[in-house]
């Protein structure tokens, strides 16, 4: 919807501002006067001059009120203007002293007999600068008074009425909290002043309100002044400063909200910032720089495409979905074979996100049937596929390690093939960490779902495969997070296998979009790597959650020690001993590179797996999948095969 100008935008008091320009406007037009004869009456100056002020005064008034009309200057009350409605005022006076030139010539309200006959009289050059000096005065002074007052009557004159709000940063997301809190009294928010650690702007105030110490003075001003809760107005702001002013404020029972983030600011367009202060979620406090980019750029290649997604109703597929919408794809497939999941998420972008209707497709299907995807990608004829339909749960794989391989191997290599056979032009495999040096089931599915497509690349030349291999996502099926926030819920005990324990961490957005990113970077077959930033301790990360829950740990909720899981690790890699990370000249996204096992090597051991899958013989699965961390010990020099000795057990979970 395209918004209306400024210039047609009115409300209740633009009558009243307009008619006190006028009057301002007029008023510096007579002080010039005044000046330019010394203060004397008009009268006497010249006869030429004598009748001009009393023919004129009007079309000046009305010249500058119609010049800042043109220019949007009362589109909105003054005590809601900024330094930007000045400037446009400003620039009103010295325009509409220019129209009215003009229209003096026009009009001609004032004449001279003169050698020539009757001539229009005009005021002299110097009265012309002294009105418009004298106009932005005026005409930029009302404006800053009004503002100062209604500031000054918020901040001073309401104190013992609404809650009072400490903001942390004063610079502009600071300065933007501040505004919105004096322009809508009915927040019912007061300041409390500003910490911020810019040394220039201690001991001062900002906008009308002090300074009060650093971030790291927050315990001793929050003792000081009281607040009835904590602000942080820094976008920017990295997990590390969010997790010590949350510290803070729960030391000393007061919450804390915050600004969104740069990405979730991006994310939701111009003009959605300010007022969504929100509350403090895990995800602020995990000491890691947010990802910022723009998906219109990144995910430009999308445009005007046929994608589909498998997977689609799970989390990081629903979230494809989402952000792919946004580029504007020629038609989204959602494929999904759970039926819940695949109506939530299409209901979601026809509804709420407003997708047009003939551009979603939801396609029942399972990832596993081969004569059933190649219906889906004959009727549809996608251009770009991303594959992100998996079994995520480690301790459940474990325990079912043939639907494991069946769902995470044998259905990637499976899509790779057909898609290679349908002239698909990309596609890309969603795989994770897990897969380096694989100890679980899961990990070694998804190590092998990798070398399906990494084989694909070699036969179908046509395709461009890639993998994208990324750490845990907060709030995923498969995440740490929902569990520890259920046993939250439940009083606890919070469960933690060993102290030491760490992992990468990333929201699911911002995940998506450096998967979207990287499925145009590189070139076929290459496995690319996004950059978690440092891993996180799983301990923190359950204190963290503990106190934003508002609870102490070890006092309210209890957290323990259960010892790992077979198979677990205690830290996740991104890469291999085997590959060598290099830069894709993209940041946050590196190549894995190593020598590729020539496919048919690949396709003797898929067929020697799916056999056992077939066969339901889940010690075989187990025997041949624990054969990967031999066989990636490094493999042959490409054409080549090397043998894999089948006692060479890298996977020792139970069956």
């Amino acid at each position: 919807m395209r918004r209306r100008p400024a210039a047609l935008t009115f409300h209740r008091l633009t009558p009243l501002q307009a008619l006190v320009d006028f009057v301002l406007a007029v008023a510096a037009y007579w002080l010039s006067f005044r000046l330019r004869f010394d203060l004397r009456h008009v009268s006497e100056a010249s006869p030429k001059f004598s009748n001009l002020f009393n023919h004129t005064w009007f079309l000046v008034g009305i010249s500058v009120v119609l010049a800042i009309w043109a220019l949007g200057g009362y589109h909105r009350p003054w005590r809601h203007t900024d330094g930007h409605d000045d400037f446009r005022a400003g620039q009103g006076v010295v325009l509409g002293l220019l129209l009215f030139l003009g229209l003096n010539g026009i009009v001609q309200p004032a004449t001279w007999p003169s050698s020539q006959g009757i001539t229009t009289t005009y005021p002299p050059p110097s009265i012309y600068g002294a009105a418009i000096v004298a106009g932005i005065l005026f005409v930029v002074g009302v404006r800053v008074v009004v503002r100062a007052v209604a500031e000054r009557r918020f901040l001073f004159g309401t104190r013992g009425s609404g809650r009072t709000a400490l903001i942390v940063g004063a610079g502009e997301g600071g300065r933007l909290v501040l505004r919105e809190m004096v322009r809508n009294p009915q927040l019912g928010l007061r300041p409390a002043g500003f910490v911020d650690d810019d040394e220039q702007k201690q001991r001062t105030r900002v906008d009308g309100v002090r300074v009060l110490g650093r971030i790291a003075d927050l315990p001793r001003v929050i003792d000081e002044v009281e607040p009835d809760e904590i602000i942080i107005a820094i976008p920017s702001a990295p997990g590390t400063l969010r997790a010590e002013v949350l510290r803070a404020g729960r030391h000393r029972g007061v919450p804390v909200r915050t600004l969104p983030t740069v990405f979730e600011l991006l994310q939701a367009g111009p003009g959605a910032a300010v007022r969504q202060v929100r509350e403090v979620r895990v995800e602020d406090v995990l000491g890691r720089d947010p990802v910022v980019m723009e998906l219109d750029r990144v995910g430009a290649y999308l445009r005007g495409e046929t994608v589909l997604v498998t997977g689609a109703g799970g989390s990081i597929g629903s979230e494809l979905c989402r952000q792919i919408a946004r580029v504007g794809p020629a038609r989204l497939i959602l494929l999904d074979h759970a039926e819940d999941n695949l109506f939530r998420i299409e209901r979601e972008l026809l509804e709420d996100r407003q997708v047009p209707e003939g551009t979603v497709a939801s396609v029942i299907a399972d990832v596993k049937e081969g004569e059933r995807i190649r219906e889906v990608l004959a009727e549809h004829a996608p251009t770009v596929v991303f594959h992100a339909a998996a079994y995520k749960h480690v301790g459940l794989m474990e325990l079912n390690p043939v639907e494991a391989v069946r769902n995470n191997s044998i259905a990637t290599r499976l899509m790779a093939r057909l898609c290679g056979e349908a002239g698909v032009g990309r596609f890309v495999l969603v795989s994770t960490d897990k897969a380096v040096r694989p100890a679980t089931v899961m990990g070694a599915s998804k190590a092998l779902a990798e070398l399906a497509v990494e084989s694909a690349a070699q036969r179908w030349t046509g395709t461009r495969y890639s993998c994208v291999r990324f750490g845990n996502v907060l709030g995923s099926s498969g995440s740490v997070v929902p569990i520890f926030q259920r046993q939250i819920a439940k009083g606890g005990p919070v469960t933690v296998t060993d102290p030491g324990m760490t992992r990468y961490f990333m929201t699911i957005p911002e995940a998506v979009q450096l998967v979207i990113q990287a499925g145009s970077l590189g070139s076929t077959g290459e496995i690319l790597v996004l950059d978690m930033g440092e891993p996180v301790k799983i301990l923190q990360l359950a204190h963290d959650m503990i106190e934003l829950s508002g609870l102490k740990p070890d006092e309210d909720i209890a957290i323990e020690i259960v010892g790992p899981r077979p198979g677990e690790k205690l830290h996740e890699e991104l890469f291999n001993p085997f590959e060598t990370p290099r830069s894709t000249g993209t940041s946050r996204i590196r190549a894995a590179d190593r020598e590729k096992f020539a496919p048919d090597v690949v396709e003797n051991m898929f067929d020697e797996i799916a056999l056992l899958v077939l066969e339901g013989d889940a010690r075989g699965v187990a025997t041949k999948v624990a054969e990967l961390r031999e066989t990636h010990a490094g493999p042959a020099k490409a054409g080549t095969t090397r043998d894999v000795d089948p006692s060479a057990s890298a996977y020792t979970g139970p069956l």
